[in-house]
């Protein structure tokens, strides 16, 4: 049976995007692998598969006793319930290191760079093998997608130097326009229910003995959620209430603005707003300036404060 390579739970450009390409880089070394994902894709997800003309990866909710590589991730909460009866064979991701563990030596990549394709497309000059034009397409979505086209503190100079190469690759001249056509696919809430947009991009986190789900919805302008945004509030409170959560939290992302809002539903918002000095006042919601990454932003804060 063929080895599954698997990105995280409520997948993103990222991870779905990963999980299709680093299959094709481990085929061309010889290896019997699959893409895989946890879920179906988003809406700019489908418009990057679409435009590059590629397949999603087939649906996978169980992976005991199946060999798997992680891409984009590798904390037990963002995998499948089962992850510890699978044999972890490798690990590509640009993440804090998670809790996953292996019964045997495991290949791992893990660097501070943006987007888990910039680590792929390293990988791919270091093994000598071109990448197809689509591949690289898809790849360059990826980057930008996950870097917010270049503003996120998590950009790197690599992530930058490798969204230049793979734009001459897939022939696309303007970086800039493909990555607003993105926000533009990304940013779309007709005819999507309130849950859908806050697992669109959410992710669990086990902090000092408490489950803190984190969602991230990255829209072009705060205004296309105005008038949902207290029936979103209300739906992240059933989510709260699920799987034993302390907090369910949604950034609400402007790309344009460069800042997140924050809807918090908590045992305690106080201690969570005080991680990112502000004070909880109900009813109200705390506008972050310059707050684009989940991952270098959010994440760390949170942890800090839960640990006092």
């Amino acid at each position: 049976m063929s080895a599954l390579i698997l990105g995280h739970k409520n997948p993103d450009s990222d991870s779905i995007v990963s999980a299709i390409v680093c299959a094709d880089l481990y085929k061309r070394r010889g290896l019997d692998v699959v893409p895989a994902a946890q879920g179906k894709p988003a809406p700019e997800t489908a418009f990057i598969l679409e435009r590059f003309g590629l397949e999603a990866p087939e649906v996978v909710t169980s992976v005991a006793g199946r060999d798997v590589y992680l891409v984009d991730f590798s904390d037990k909460a963002q995998a499948p319930a089962d992850i510890d009866q699978a044999n972890l064979k490798g690990i590509v991701d640009h993440h804090k290191l998670g809790d996953v563990t292996s019964t045997s030596p495991v290949e791992c990549i893990i660097w501070t760079v943006g987007c888990s394709n910039t680590i792929l497309k390293a990988m791919y000059d270091y093994m000598g093998f071109e990448i197809p034009k689509n591949l690289a397409g898809a790849m360059l979505c990826a980057i930008l997608s996950d870097t917010v086209i270049f503003k996120s503190p998590t950009t790197t100079d690599l992530d930058r130097a490798a969204a230049e190469a793979l734009a001459k690759i897939a022939g696309i001249d303007d970086i800039e326009a493909l990555g607003m056509e993105l926000f533009t696919a990304k940013s779309a809430v007709s005819g999507c229910t309130l849950r859908s947009l806050i697992f669109r991009d959410f992710k669990d986190f086990h902090m000092n003995g408490s489950k803190v789900g984190v969602g991230q919805l990255e829209l072009v302008s705060l205004d296309i959620v105005a008038d949902i945004k207290a029936d979103l509030e209300a739906e992240l409170a059933k989510v709260k209430s699920e799987e034993g959560r302390h907090t369910a939290m949604l950034l609400l992302t402007d790309i344009m603005k460069e800042g997140s809002e924050l809807l918090i539903v908590s045992d305690d918002p106080a201690r969570v707003l005080e991680g990112f000095g502000k004070t909880y006042e109900e009813g109200k919601h705390a506008f972050l300036e310059g707050v684009m990454s989940r991952k270098k932003q959010v994440v760390p804060a949170l942890e800090a404060a839960f640990r006092k």
